[in-house]
């Protein structure tokens, strides 16, 4: 067990010194836990193979998972990937500092631990200025995943952290509520047209105004897990709460009373249930555990929440959560992904 230090760093008034100590601790082979606009990331020397070696038995992380490095500035990259695809140049300019994960061609300085012996590297710069600043103090890209215990809902705030990681990380940097609550986009631009690996805060959408042609990896629908993981994210259960999760997919109104039969009827079995439901809908319920995610006519609400609703919903110890479905357009192409995930592709359609 480690003697985990918690700070906390308002992001208008940063205490360099705390920050200076957080890079230390980075360059040293420790780890920290840290804030993105994103979710908390949990941060190691992504040039030490040993380091990142850490982050998997922290995290319970399976090590053919591979991770993401995150840099501070742009003239970073030269060493870390073989080459820029001008797609990327285009990408970059446009969504960088931002939510997106580029995955390029690996140089030798990055340690086969980081990329899970692939010949490719995730890079991103992320928008949180604890994040640049962590980057920057401690003088090296830092390998980060989510800080949380592998296949539990991601941390949106540093509660979730401590809830998961207290005794097994060096620190944790509280500097609250992070603004877009899923993992970055995740694009390989090794190949043409240029491919989705994961779905996350810059959308679909987005990607083809910039990029023209874009694909999506079908990996993304393996729902028996047989796939080669090209990248963080793709492979195993992930976002799982302690309850059983299950996806009601079709028009609200249907959704709705498929909704409420199923909660009378595990009720009816003894099974506290809980209703991830949306604006629009929270009224039609009453029967169970009712907690609106969001407007979804605005998918981005509900990204900002889920992880934390998923979160509470272990917190009030149902046992089953029945969740609506949303369209998967814009940023609802995200939340489904991770929906989907967390319900172990478990969905009835009605």
């Amino acid at each position: 067990m480690l003697d985990t230090e918690l700070v906390k760093i308002d992001v208008n008034n940063i205490d360099h010194g705390i920050m200076k100590r957080a890079g230390a601790i980075i360059r040293r082979g420790g780890l920290v836990a840290f804030p993105t606009e994103t979710v908390y990331g949990l941060g190691a020397n992504g040039l030490d193979g040993a380091a990142a070696g850490r982050i998997f038995e922290a995290k319970g992380r399976p090590s053919d998972n591979p991770l993401i490095l995150h840099i501070s500035d742009v003239k970073e990259l030269d060493k870390l990937v073989r080459s820029v695809p001008d797609s990327a140049v285009r990408l970059i300019d446009r969504f960088w500092p931002g939510p997106m994960t580029l995955v390029m061609d690996k140089s030798s300085r990055v340690p086969e631990e980081v990329t899970a012996g692939l010949d490719t590297v995730a890079v991103r710069m992320p928008d949180h200025e604890i994040a640049i600043l962590l980057i920057r103090y401690a003088g090296v890209p830092i390998a980060a995943p989510s800080a949380n215990i592998s296949g539990k809902p991601s941390p949106t705030v540093a509660e979730h952290v401590m809830d998961d990681l207290m005794g097994r990380v060096d620190m944790i940097i509280d500097g609250g509520r992070v603004s877009i609550g899923v993992e970055s986009t995740v694009i390989d631009v090794t190949c043409l047209p240029v491919t989705v690996l994961r779905p996350g805060g810059i959308t679909l959408e987005q990607i083809r105004e910039v990029a023209g042609d874009v694909s999506v990896d079908p990996a993304l629908a393996d729902i028996d897990g047989i796939s080669v993981p090209r990248s963080p994210g793709m492979k195993y259960t992930h976002y799982s709460p302690e309850a059983q999760v299950i996806i009601i997919d079709g028009k609200v109104d249907r959704v709705a009373e498929k909704i409420k039969q199923m909660t009378r009827e595990l009720e009816g079995q003894g099974r506290k249930v809980g209703i991830l439901a949306t604006e629009q809908t929270r009224q039609l319920y009453s029967r169970g555990v009712v907690i609106p995610a969001g407007d979804r006519e605005a998918p981005g609400t509900i990204a900002a929440r889920l992880f934390s609703i998923l979160r509470e919903f272990d917190k009030r110890k149902v046992d089953v959560i029945l969740a609506e479905s949303v369209e998967e357009k814009d940023m609802g192409l995200a939340v489904m992904n991770r929906l989907l995930k967390s319900a172990g592709y478990n969905v009835i359609k009605v």
